[in-house]
């Protein structure tokens, strides 16, 4: 293994690629310490650590968790990429129903050059929507009596600057992420969200030594040589069934119709089409997360302008409660998680699309019909593996709610046992050892999947 990763800075062009990303990996780290002016951060930290289970404390949470840590700093990088990717999404869904964006996809380089231009511009407005939304919540937290941003302070000017300062963080986020695509390896955003999420593993590596002992019997709210073991045991499991099913395909036969041209016969290879198992990614757990949490901040926030003893905050606590946690909360969950599936499959996945496309080219799925049967043959196997993946992702999301309940642990040490950070670190992870992988058989050196073993060319 030490071989493989020294032949990564024995080949020039790969050794360029590596460095320049970490060099851009650590730029993207400095705005994260670099506070808003005006923003008392002592305060703001000590209100995400008490109020963490609130619907509001939660929303900041998981912007948080895309921000790697910046917004609980009150720093310029506090949106995080957030609002690039909802613009994303957002043009991602227009593809398919306005026909501009939908000609626009199919002119190829140039097309997509021209949407992802139309994202930028939907992102700076998002940015400074958002940037407005959570200085004017910054306003009301306060702890202690001590507010986040001092009385004074709060007016037109300070948003106005806070908007600004937040743009221009998420905006040099998004160049990172591009110089990154072009000039380094793997995918930019996608890491930048990811160092971000492993930022959080030193903090939770130290919660866990602090309440690790060597006892067999250990004391409440401790972690037992035995427990620990179980736990290690488990975050194995957990991380090989997320490279498994993450890497899982369903390999539809594909046969190639054959053709005479003089005395040549060309054509008859076989082929597979490879259907992934968790073809939406980690999208339906975001999206169930946001639809969960939103209810609940709105709820608390209608509690607070009722008196206490009355019916309206009696019925504002009940469902806040239900929307937090409890059996409610996970069936929720799991039918949000279900529904996004199938809803972000069938976006990216059109099997119509797919099968004229192998009928022009003159393949065929061995006993099914071309044209209108293989489009329904395709959607049933879609259909099913996309239960696969939704049962899957509705395990993964759960699974830190229960492993921190069974064994009382933090929130964000439980969220390294499932989750959307989980998901985001093996995808991003496997994508860039995949890169690599390519880079270094390319040049007839061995990668990380191929055992060790040197592939000789023609002259070796």
């Amino acid at each position: 293994m030490i071989e493989q990763f020294g032949n990564i800075f024995r080949i020039p062009e790969l050794r360029k690629k590596v460095l320049i990303t970490l060099g851009l990996i650590a730029l993207c780290r400095v705005g994260v310490y670099i506070p808003i002016p005006g923003i008392d951060t002592m305060v703001l930290k000590s209100y995400f650590q008490q109020f963490t289970q609130s619907g509001v404390g939660q929303l900041l949470g998981l912007v948080d968790m895309f921000a790697g840590g910046a917004l609980t700093s009150g720093a310029i990088f506090g949106l995080g990429v957030m609002p690039y990717i909802s613009a994303s999404i957002i043009f991602q869904l227009l593809v398919g129903v306005v026909p501009y964006l939908e000609r626009l996809q199919k002119e190829g380089e140039s097309g997509r050059k021209k949407i992802n231009q139309y994202t930028r511009l939907a992102t700076v407005g998002l940015c400074l929507f958002q940037a407005f939304v959570m200085t004017r919540t910054l306003y009301t937290v306060e702890l202690n009596g001590s507010p986040v941003i001092p009385v004074h302070l709060q007016g037109i000017g300070f948003q106005l600057m806070a908007s600004l300062l937040l743009t221009t963080g998420t905006m040099t986020l998004m160049w990172i992420g591009e110089q990154i695509e072009e000039f380094g390896i793997g995918s930019g955003i996608s890491i930048v969200i990811m160092v971000g999420i492993i930022e959080r593993l030193p903090w939770a590596f130290a919660r866990v030594i602090e309440n690790f002992t060597f006892s067999v019997t250990p004391a409440e709210h401790q972690l037992g040589i035995v427990k620990m073991l179980i736990l290690l045991g488990m975050f194995l499991a957990i991380v090989g069934g997320v490279v498994y099913i993450t890497q899982g395909q369903r390999r539809i036969p594909i046969q190639q119709a054959k053709h005479t041209r003089g005395r040549r016969v060309y054509g008859g290879q076989r082929h597979f089409l490879p259907l992934r198992v968790n073809q939406a990614g980690v999208m339906p757990i975001i999206f169930s997360q946001s639809l969960l949490i939103f209810p609940a901040a709105i709820m608390q926030g209608i509690q607070v302008r009722c008196e206490p003893g009355s019916f309206g905050f009696w019925i504002t606590s009940r469902v806040s409660e239900a929307l937090q946690g409890g059996i409610i909360y996970i069936a929720l969950y799991i039918l949000l998680i279900t529904f996004f599936c199938y809803f972000w499959t069938a976006i990216q996945f059109n099997p119509k699309e797919m099968s004229n496309n192998m009928k022009d080219y003159g393949s065929f799925i061995p006993g099914i019909r071309p044209g209108h049967r293989t489009s329904e043959y395709l959607e049933g196997i879609m259909g099913k593996i996309t239960l696969a993946g939704a049962a899957f992702l509705a395990l993964i999301a759960i699974l830190p709610k229960l492993v921190g309940g069974s064994f009382e642990l933090d929130r964000a040490i439980a969220g390294f046992y499932g989750g959307t950070g989980l998901l985001i670190i093996v995808g991003v992870a496997l994508d860039m050892v995949q890169k690599i992988e390519s880079h270094m058989i390319m040049r007839q050196y061995s990668g990380f999947l191929s055992g060790g073993t040197r592939i000789k060319g023609r002259l070796g």
